[in-house]
């Protein structure tokens, strides 16, 4: 028995060796293999023949990483204090790149995004950084996926989360809106009050070239008043013919 059991022994630690030099890559990932330290290919999807000892490999994924960029004390253009934070949609398109050319892209795009937000926002006011946000990712993105792009990395998007602002500032911003409502309101009911002298002065003239409306406007106003059962009717009299009378007085005197 010994002696057959003597040939197995090889072939048993053949068999244990190929089972674990069998890796599995799935479809999302990418295997990068070396022999001898040295690179020797790009692997998978599917099954990869990685030999123990002689060969050595690190798995990268292409999927899409949403990396949190933490709160950033930034100070802006016009020395206010602030605090950003920002999202980075990134994903590896070169996986031989992305294990040569650095030590650990996420962590090193992670380091990039926090050193480019704090750069880009520094030098915009703060105003530009409230109204222009769509701007200011386009800008980021553009910045990051140029310095990214030697490891393999694609940058395909940034967007700028949270702006913490003061409360004083909160307050002034405040304020301001107000004062802007209420110099929106002024204008407009200026403009209302132009408007509204046009049309008189329209109706002004169109009632002077024919006295008798004036007549119909009186009858329709006591009609108005009328409806209403007040006590009290009041009758407008033409200022026209009170200085009538009074012509006629002073001619009689």
């Amino acid at each position: 028995m010994a002696e057959l059991a003597m040939p197995l022994i090889p072939l048993l630690f053949v068999v244990i060796a190929a089972f674990l030099s069998i890796r599995i890559v799935a479809e999302y990932d990418r295997l990068v293999v070396f022999v001898l330290g040295r690179l020797w290919k790009v692997s998978g999807p599917g099954p990869v023949i990685v030999v123990p000892g002689i060969m050595s490999a690190q798995r990268v994924s292409l999927r899409t990483v949403v990396l949190d960029v933490p709160p950033q004390d930034i100070i802006t253009k016009d020395n206010i204090s602030i605090k950003v934070n920002a999202v980075v949609y990134f994903r590896v398109v070169d996986a031989e790149k992305a294990v040569l050319q650095v030590e650990n892209y996420i962590y090193a795009t992670s380091q990039l995004a926090q050193t480019t937000l704090r750069s880009v926002l520094g030098k915009m006011e703060m105003d530009d950084l409230l109204a222009n946000r769509e701007k200011i990712n386009a800008e980021l993105a553009t910045i990051l996926d140029a310095h990214t792009e030697p490891w393999g990395v694609k940058v395909s998007n940034v967007e700028v989360k949270n702006v913490d602002l003061p409360q004083d500032m909160v307050r002034a911003i405040a304020m301001q809106a107000e004062a802007e409502r209420e110099r929106r309101a002024k204008i407009i009911h200026a403009e209302g009050e132009l408007q509204a002298s046009e049309k008189l002065g329209q109706a002004a003239a169109i009632l002077a070239a024919n006295p008798v409306s004036v007549q119909l406007r009186y009858l329709q106003t006591l009609s108005e008043i009328a409806t209403e059962k007040n006590s009290t009717t009041i009758f407008p009299v033409p200022i026209d013919f009170i200085s009538m009378l009074l012509d006629k007085r002073k001619s009689s005197n």
